[in-house]
C-alpha cells in the first residue's frame, strides 16, 4: 500500500474502498484507468543499457508498475518496475499539464503506467526520465506489499514460503530476483531441446491420459473419461510410448512432458514435475552415459561457470563423471557385500540395522533401503551409478556380464540427488512378459508402486524392438541444481497446496 495509507492505520476494507472511489475520480478526469494498449520503445534495461545513445535527444516510450512515489507539491519522482529491472521518473505539473498530474495525485504502489519523456540524470547520478507525458494503463484496487530498501538493506520484505507460492503473482511483483530462476528454466529446457535436435532426435508427443499407467514404479493419480465410459490414469512416465514409436520406426525422439505421481512431497519431490526423456535406436547405456554427462556439461558451459553451488556443496563440473556400481558401492558404506545375499539375510541384515521391515518388503526393495539411506548423501560430485538390481529394473537388459540379476541400468547423482536414470532397454518381449508378470505378484503382494502389465506395448516388442537406450532426466532439479535452489517447489511457479 501507499505510504499516505499505511501512516492512516486503515484496514485493507477501507484501502479497497478508497481505490475504488479514486477510480470513479479517474473515469471523472475522462480518463480509463484500464487502458487498452501502449506503444512501448524501450525497456527500462535497454535505457540504462544505451543510456549514452539515448541521452537529451531520443523520445522514449516505457511502462511498468509503479513501485515508489516521492509526492513534492508539483513535481514527484516515482520508479516504474518492468520484467527485469527498475527506472525512475520526474513528472512535473508544467510538463505534463494540470489534468495529467491530478491524475499523478491519484496513482498508488502497484499502478502500471506508461510515461514519454527523454532521458537524462539527476544531480545524485540516477538515469531518470524527465517525463512529457502521463499515461495510465492499469489501476492498482488492491495494495502490494511494500518492500523498504535503505543502505542496501531489506525491510518488510516479502518472504513468507507458503504465501509466496500461493500468490506467484505477488512474488514475482515484490521479489521481482525470482524471474531470474524461471527465465533460466526456460533456457535449461531450450538447451536440452537444442541439444537433441542438433543430433537429429524429433520432438514428439504422447497421451498424459492412459488407459494403463507405466514406465515407472509409482502410484498413479486416476480420473474418469466421460465419452469412453472408462477409468484412466495420468500418466507417470512416457517410457512405454516412446518405445512403441521406437519400434515404429523412429530412430531418435524425446518428450518433455509433465508426469504425475500420486506420492508424497518434501523437498525434492513433487506429484506433479516435468522429465526429460529420450530414446535413440542401436545404443546401450555406456553410450548414454557419455551422452548424459556431456548434456550436463553444455549447460555449464552455457551459464558460463565450471563449478556451481548447490546447498552447502559446491560441484565441478571440470571432472569426469565418477562410475561406480551399485553394489560396490553398497559394499563400501554398509560395509558388508551384500552381492548374492538370499533376501532372508538380506531382510535380517536390514532389521539388525532398525529398520522396520516386514515380509512384504521384497529384495529389490530392501537393496533401495540400504542405498537411500547409507549411500545416496554421500554421492556429492558428479558420479554414475550403475548395474542396478533386476528386481527394481522391469525395464533394462540383463547385464551382458553373466550377472543374471544385474541389468544395464545407470542413474546420475549429484549432490545426494537423483538427476538422471538410464537403461540399456530390454528389447526381448518373452523376458518384458515375464517382468511385467512378476511386478504384477509384488502389486498383489502389496507393493502399490509395482509396475503394471501392458499387453499392448508387449505385442507391439513383439513385432521386433531394435536395440535402445533411454534416458530420463528430471527438469526441475536440472533447474535447481544450476540455480542453487533447495526447494523443488521454488522452481515451480504455481506448486500445488493443499487448500
Amino acid at each position: 500500500m501507499s505510504n499516505e495509507e499505511q501512516h492512516i492505520g486503515k484496514s485493507l476494507a477501507e484501502i479497497l474502498a478508497i481505490r475504488k472511489e479514486k477510480v470513479q475520480k479517474i473515469r471523472d478526469l475522462g480518463i480509463e484507468p484500464f487502458a487498452y494498449e501502449f506503444s512501448k520503445s524501450h525497456s527500462c534495461n535497454e535505457i540504462i543499457d544505451h543510456y549514452e545513445e539515448l541521452k537529451e535527444t531520443v523520445t522514449v516510450r516505457i511502462a511498468g508498475r509503479l513501485m515508489t512515489i516521492r509526492r513534492m507539491g508539483k513535481a514527484s519522482f516515482c520508479h516504474i518496475q518492468d520484467q527485469k529491472t527498475k527506472l525512475q521518473i520526474y513528472f512535473q505539473e508544467n510538463k505534463i499539464g494540470n489534468d495529467n498530474y491530478e491524475l499523478f495525485k491519484l496513482l498508488d504502489i502497484g499502478d502500471i503506467i506508461g510515461a514519454v519523456g527523454t532521458v537524462t540524470k539527476t544531480r545524485t547520478g540516477e538515469i531518470t526520465i524527465f517525463a512529457d507525458e502521463l499515461h495510465l494503463l492499469s489501476k492498482n484496487v488492491r495494495p502490494i506489499p511494500v518492500v523498504k530498501e535503505k543502505d542496501g538493506e531489506v525491510f518488510d520484505a516479502f518472504n513468507n514460503k507458503e504465501q509466496r507460492y500461493r500468490q506467484r503473482y505477488l512474488d514475482l511483483i515484490v521479489n521481482p530476483e525470482v524471474k531470474d530462476i524461471f527465465i533460466m528454466r526456460s533456457k535449461i529446457i531450450q538447451w536440452c531441446r537444442d541439444f537433441l535436435n542438433e543430433r537429429g532426435f524429433v520432438e514428439v508427443e504422447t497421451p498424459t491420459l492412459q488407459p494403463i499407467y507405466g514406465g515407472a514404479s509409482a502410484r498413479p493419480f486416476k480420473t474418469f473419461y466421460n465419452a469412453l465410459n472408462q477409468d484412466f490414469f495420468l500418466r507417470i512416465a512416457d517410457e512405454l510410448y516412446l518405445k512403441r514409436l521406437i519400434i515404429g520406426g523412429f530412430e531418435k525422439v524425446y518428450e518433455i512432458a509433465k508426469n504425475f505421481r500420486n506420492e508424497g512431497i518434501d523437498r525434492n519431490h513433487n506429484p506433479e514435475f516435468t522429465a526429460l526423456e529420450y530414446y535413440q535406436q542401436y545404443v546401450d547405456y555406456n553410450f548414454l552415459m557419455d551422452e548424459v554427462e556431456a548434456i550436463f556439461k553444455m549447460m555449464a558451459e552455457n551459464i558460463g561457470k565450471s563449478s556451481f553451488a548447490f546447498a552447502e556443496f559446491t560441484i565441478d563440473f571440470t571432472q569426469p563423471f565418477q562410475r561406480r556400481s551399485m553394489f560396490d558401492l553398497l559394499k563400501e558404506y554398509v560395509g558388508t557385500d551384500i552381492y548374492g545375499m538370499p533376501e532372508e539375510q538380506l531382510r535380517e541384515l536390514c532389521i539388525e540395522r532398525g529398520f522396520e521391515v516386514d515380509k512384504s518388503v521384497g529384495y529389490g526393495k530392501l537393496i533401495e533401503l540400504l542405498f537411500d539411506h547409507y549411500v545416496e548423501g554421500k554421492l556429492i560430485q558428479p558420479i554414475f551409478v550403475t548395474d542396478y538390481p533386476k528386481a527394481i529394473s522391469p525395464l533394462a537388459k540383463t547385464s551382458r556380464d553373466g550377472k543374471e540379476d544385474i541389468v544395464e541400468r545407470f542413474e546420475l547423482y549429484i549432490a545426494g540427488q537423483e538427476f538422471a536414470n538410464a537403461f540399456s532397454e530390454l528389447n526381448d518381449p518373452f523376458d518384458q512378459r515375464e517382468r511385467l508378470e512378476s511386478q504384477n505378484h509384488l502389486r498383489e503382494a502389496g507393493d502399490e508402486e509395482a509396475q503394471t502389465m501392458d499387453e499392448d506395448f508387449v505385442m507391439a516388442m513383439e513385432y521386433g524392438m531394435p536395440p535402445t537406450g533411454g534416458v530420463g532426466i528430471g527438469i526441475d532439479r536440472l533447474v535447481m541444481l544450476f540455480t542453487n535452489q533447495r526447494y523443488i517447489k521454488d522452481v515451480i511457479l504455481f506448486p500445488q497446496l493443499r487448500s
